[in-house]
């Protein structure tokens, strides 16, 4: 592994994970599953190889949101935290307000933005 250390972990504190190395991507997902799993009008993802990966407290429980897509949270304080799919096999990607300092991490594009809210995107449909 390399020698960028992210942290992160649930509200509550049980569950954290750290990823070392540099992320593969940090986009902004507009599509509408990751609107009904996370609440938002688009979610923030920093994506890593699963192999950065290491979880040095608690567990994550997976709910499978959808054919071939697993979503992670923690059961007990029901933050989401992290989804994995086929489309992107052997990545794991985080939501960027479960690392300990999202402000390090600026998304560096918007994906599905057909699926995207009117005004989500409107100074990039200008």
């Amino acid at each position: 592994m390399g020698e960028i250390l992210h942290q992160g972990g649930c509200q509550c504190g049980r569950v954290r994970f750290r990823a070392e190395g540099s992320p593969k991507f940090i986009s902004n997902c507009h599509c509408h599953s990751c609107r009904k799993a996370t609440g938002a009008a688009f979610s923030t993802w920093i994506g890593f190889a699963a192999e950065q990966v290491a979880w040095p407290a608690g567990k994550r429980r997976i709910f499978n949101s959808s054919e071939g897509v697993e979503r992670g949270y923690c059961a007990d304080c029901g933050t989401p935290l992290t989804y994995a799919g086929v489309q992107w096999p052997g990545e794991l990607h985080f939501l960027i307000g479960v690392f300990d300092d999202p402000s390090a991490y600026a998304p560096r594009k918007n994906v599905f933005i057909e699926d995207a809210l009117t005004w989500a995107l409107a100074k990039d449909r200008e």
